[in-house]
């Protein structure tokens, strides 16, 4: 175990660093995610330790952009520079007095606040955050919003690897007739039994997902965040009589209970930016768990290091409340942390080593565009 004698923040770094995915994301209403900047920070202690953080935010899809972490933190310094890395708590509610809101651009600054306080307590982060509950997760795999049969034959790659959970983008080429193609052929090209759902990303019409939904209601399927507003999303629910999962709509207290009175909250997407990172997301799933929602812990987008955030989360979630996760650095290239973990059968497990557990590349990010000291 690390000694605890005064370990003070000493300095923090940032850097820009471009993330291409492996394909092109399509998604309703114009969005689209191709090469997406992600935000890394390192908090650096006096006594030589360093914590590593990351926010990726998909530009257009929720209010966050990944140039705002930077004057954020610039704004933060005179409460970060100094301060107890240990007490993640406490420092996070200094940040929140001193600036309140922009929890994206916080979300980096407390995934980096808790590597430290798992190296100083010398334990893996799932240990801190409620203890491992399984080995592995489960994951789903994205397919981006194309041609039907090509998204058929991606699902079909993707079992062949051994996932089981199938996230059908819709909406990208406006006609609603198309989507229900999709979904309808992505089903089939798994079979039954796997998870299979559609998302909007808010896309879509009432109208439009009404429609799409009644005319797959006869499939095992479930519909994601298909319009902007929880009471378009209820009107939907009630006229298709198909789950719904929750996503960019849940980001705090008021509107996971809210999504829970509506009764479109059957699954629903924790993602460490949209609350501010891991002691807020903690409090999200404790909530859930308390609702009975079955939950995604992911992020917006990202590489290793908020991978390995959100893996430590969900192992100390109780298994039959975990959907699944998702390996966002699978996704995208370069890798931050070329040692992380990868998907295997459909599953991925969580770092082993003390706080995050990855061993980041600093030679490969260059020099910082930001230091703060």
């Amino acid at each position: 175990m690390t000694a605890r004698t005064d370990t003070r923040i000493r300095t923090v770094s940032l850097w820009h660093v471009p993330l291409t995915s492996h394909t092109a994301y399509y998604m309703a209403d114009g969005k689209t995610c191709d090469t997406v900047e992600t935000v890394v920070i390192a908090v650096e202690t006096n006594s030589g330790l360093t914590g590593w953080g990351e926010v990726c935010p998909i530009p257009h899809y929720l209010p966050a952009y990944a140039r705002g972490v930077e004057p954020a933190l610039l704004e933060l310094a005179p409460v970060i520079l100094g301060a107890d890395p240990v007490g993640v708590g406490a420092t996070m509610a200094a940040a929140e007095s001193w600036l309140p809101g922009h929890v994206y651009a916080k979300s980096a600054l407390d995934i980096a606040l808790w590597d430290i306080t798992g190296q100083v307590a010398g334990l893996p982060l799932h240990a801190l955050l409620g203890g491992r509950r399984q080995a592995d997760l489960p994951l789903y795999h994205s397919i981006t919003c194309i041609d039907p049969d090509e998204m058929s034959r991606i699902a079909r790659d993707a079992q062949a690897q051994g996932i089981t959970q199938f996230q059908a983008k819709l909406g990208a080429s406006g006609d609603w007739q198309t989507d229900v193609e999709r979904l309808t052929k992505v089903r089939e090209a798994v079979g039954p039994g796997p998870l299979v759902y559609g998302d909007w990303n808010c896309g879509a019409t009432s109208l439009d997902a009404t429609r799409v939904g009644r005319a797959v209601s006869h499939l095992d399927v479930m519909l994601e965040q298909p319009c902007a507003t929880l009471d378009d999303c209820a009107r939907v629910r009630a006229a298709t009589g198909l789950p719904m999962k929750l996503d960019e709509l849940a980001h705090d207290t008021a509107s996971l209970l809210e999504a829970h009175r509506l009764g479109i909250m059957d699954a629903v997407a924790l993602k460490l930016s949209k609350f501010g990172g891991l002691s807020a997301t903690r409090r999200a799933r404790d909530l859930c768990l308390h609702l009975g929602s079955k939950m995604c812990i992911e992020d917006t987008w990202g590489s290793d290091i908020t991978t390995a955030a959100l893996l430590h989360l969900g192992a100390a979630t109780e298994p039959a409340r975990v959907l699944n996760v998702c390996d966002l650095s699978g996704y995208v290239a370069p890798r931050l942390a070329p040692d992380a973990p990868t998907r295997a059968n459909g599953r991925i497990a969580p770092p082993e080593g003390p706080g995050l557990g990855v061993v980041v590349d600093r030679v490969a990010l260059g020099k910082p565009d930001l230091i703060l000291e």
